[in-house]
C-alpha cells in the first residue's frame, strides 16, 4: 500500500505538470497539452480540472469524441463541477448533437444560477434546439422532395448594365472568365447569381453522371496533383495554383473533400473549383469530405455565407450537388484517394464502395460514413474515433486493404498536419491537408499537395506556408452559438 507521503508527492507533481500542460495550451500546442493532462491524470485520476481541460485540448483539435468521454469523466469524479457539463456541452454542440448539449447547459446553469455566461449559453442552446424542432416539424418526406435545381432557369436572370464583374458568355466557361472571377474574388468583388446557378448547375449535372468510385488514368510521363482540405482559405487555394498552375488537361488536380466551412471566403473557393470543373471535367477532379453536408454547413459557416453572399436557394443547391460528389478515387489501379479513412470490417472491395448509393446526406454508420470520417491510428487493429463518428484505423487494416484490392498506397486528408502532411503505416498511407495556419489558429501549420508523375506514381510533396488575407475572421459567418466556445 503506497505510504501517504508518496500519495501527497504524487498530488502535487500533477499539479506542476497540469501548469505546464496549460502553458503548451496557451501556446495552442494541444496535441502535447494532452500528454501532459495524461501524465497528471496517471498521478492523480480524482481531480476532475485535469480530466475538463483535457476534454477543452480536445476540442481544439476537433477530437470531439475524445472530449466528451473526459468531459464525462470529470463529472464522475465531481458531479458538481460546472466545467465538465460545460466541455461535454460544447463538443455535443460541435458534433451537431443540440439535444445532448442542452442537457449539459441546464445542468451547468443549475450548478452556477447566477453565471450570466451560462445564462447566456443556455439561451442560445434552446432557440438552437427549438429551431432544430421547428425545421424537423416542417421537413418534407424524402420521397416527396422535389430538386431544387429543377427549378433553376439561369437564362431568364438579368444581368443588370451596371454589372462589371467576370461574365459568362452563352454556355460556356473559359479561362478567361475563370481568370477574371478569381480577381474578382480576391479583390472581395461577388459574382452575379446568373453565373454563380450557371457554374454550380452544370457542375451538379456532371457529378451526377460519376461512379461513386472515380478512376483516373494518368498517362506515362504525365503528371497529377492531389490536394487536401482547403476549408474556405482561399487566398491559400490561389496560392496553390502559383506554386502548381492552373488545374488544366496538361495539369490535372484532385481536391479530396473538405473545400468549405470554417474559413470564411468558401463561396468563392467552391465556386472556383466548380466553375474549373466546368471549364475542362479532366482538369480536375473532386471528392466529397465530411464537411460537404448540411449538418456540418449548418454548424461551421458554408450555410451562413451562402447566404449572405448569393440566396437561400443556393443553400438548398449546394447541399444537393453535395450529394452528387464522388466518394473516392483511384490512380493508374495503383492509388486509392478518400477524405477519411478506411473501414470498421475487412474485405472491402473496391467494387463495394463502387456500388455505393452516395446520394443522400452522410449516415452516421457504414462504408460511407467511415469513408468521409476515419482516421489512422499508429497502433495495429482497430479503435474507436476520437472524433465520435467513424474509427481509428491500424496499419494492418492499410495493408489488408491494399493488398485485397492491388493497390499500393492510400492518400487521405481530414487531419491537420504541422508540415502540411504525414506519412504513416510503414509508407502505405499519406494524409495531405491544403488549409495552412488553419483559421486563423496561430497553430502555423503548413499547407501540402502532392504531385504524382506516372508511371511510377512516386509521392513528389510540396509544402506552402499560408498567405495573408482580407481581416474576416473564420467562422465569420458560423452559428452564433459555436462560435462562443472558439
Amino acid at each position: 500500500m503506497p505510504s501517504m507521503e508518496n500519495g501527497s508527492s504524487d498530488v502535487s507533481r500533477a499539479e506542476e505538470i497540469k501548469l505546464q500542460a496549460n502553458e503548451a495550451f496557451k501556446a495552442h500546442k494541444y496535441g502535447q497539452a494532452i500528454d501532459l493532462y495524461a501524465r497528471a491524470i496517471e498521478l492523480n485520476a480524482q481531480n476532475a480540472v485535469y480530466w475538463a481541460n483535457r476534454a477543452f485540448a480536445h476540442t481544439k483539435l476537433e477530437e470531439y469524441g475524445s472530449a466528451i468521454q473526459d468531459a464525462t469523466k470529470a463529472i464522475e469524479v465531481d458531479p458538481k463541477y460546472s466545467k465538465g457539463y460545460y466541455r461535454r456541452g460544447a463538443a455535443y454542440l460541435a458534433m451537431g448533437k443540440f439535444k445532448e448539449a442542452l442537457k449539459d447547459f441546464q445542468q451547468v446553469k443549475k450548478i452556477c444560477p447566477n453565471d450570466p455566461d451560462a445564462t447566456k449559453k443556455l439561451k442560445e442552446c434552446e432557440k438552437a434546439v427549438m429551431k432544430l424542432k421547428f425545421e424537423e416539424a416542417i421537413a418534407v418526406p424524402e420521397s416527396e422532395r422535389h430538386s431544387v435545381a429543377d427549378s433553376i432557369d439561369y437564362h431568364s436572370i438579368e444581368v443588370e448594365p451596371q454589372y462589371s464583374g467576370a461574365k459568362i458568355e452563352g454556355d460556356v466557361v473559359t479561362l478567361d472568365f475563370v481568370k477574371k472571377m478569381m480577381d474578382d474574388f480576391k479583390n472581395q468583388k461577388c459574382l452575379h447569381k446568373r453565373y454563380a446557378f450557371q457554374i454550380v448547375l452544370q457542375t451538379r449535372e456532371m457529378l451526377q453522371s460519376q461512379p461513386s468510385l472515380v478512376d483516373i488514368n494518368v498517362p506515362d510521363g504525365s503528371h497529377f496533383t492531389v490536394c487536401g482540405d482547403v476549408h474556405g482559405q482561399f487566398y491559400d487555394l490561389i496560392n496553390i495554383f502559383e506554386l502548381n498552375g492552373l488545374p488544366s488537361e496538361e495539369n490535372p488536380y484532385l481536391f479530396n473533400g473538405d473545400f468549405v466551412d470554417r474559413g470564411s471566403f468558401s463561396v468563392e473557393v467552391i465556386l472556383t473549383l466548380f466553375a474549373f470543373k466546368c471549364m475542362c471535367p479532366s482538369a480536375i477532379y473532386l471528392a466529397r469530405g465530411n464537411h460537404e453536408s448540411k449538418s456540418m454547413n449548418k454548424i461551421y459557416g458554408f450555410e451562413g455565407e451562402v447566404r449572405s453572399k448569393l440566396s437561400e436557394t443556393f443553400v438548398e443547391l449546394f447541399a444537393e450537388v453535395f450529394c452528387c460528389l464522388p466518394l473516392a478515387h483511384v490512380i493508374n489501379e495503383k492509388v486509392f484517394v478518400v477524405h477519411g479513412g478506411l473501414f470498421s470490417v475487412d474485405g472491402v472491395k473496391l467494387s463495394d464502395i463502387r456500388a455505393i448509393d452516395r446520394f443522400c446526406e452522410p449516415p452516421e454508420e457504414g462504408l460511407m460514413c467511415e469513408l468521409l470520417w476515419s482516421d489512422p491510428q499508429p497502433f495495429p487493429g482497430r479503435g474507436p474515433s476520437k472524433r465520435g463518428v467513424g474509427l481509428s484505423f491500424g496499419a494492418d487494416v492499410t495493408r489488408k486493404f491494399l493488398q485485397d484490392n492491388n493497390l499500393d498506397l492510400v492518400v487521405r486528408s481530414h487531419e491537420v498536419k504541422d508540415e502540411g502532411y504525414e506519412i504513416e503505416h510503414d509508407g502505405k498511407l499519406i494524409t495531405v491537408f491544403s488549409a495552412p495556419n488553419y483559421c486563423d489558429q496561430q497553430m502555423g501549420n503548413k499547407g501540402a499537395f502532392i504531385c504524382f508523375e506516372a508511371p511510377d506514381l512516386k509521392p513528389n510533396i510540396v509544402t506552402f506556408s499560408a498567405m495573408p488575407h482580407p481581416d474576416v475572421k473564420p467562422m465569420a459567418y458560423a452559428n452564433n452559438f459555436l462560435r462562443m466556445f472558439q
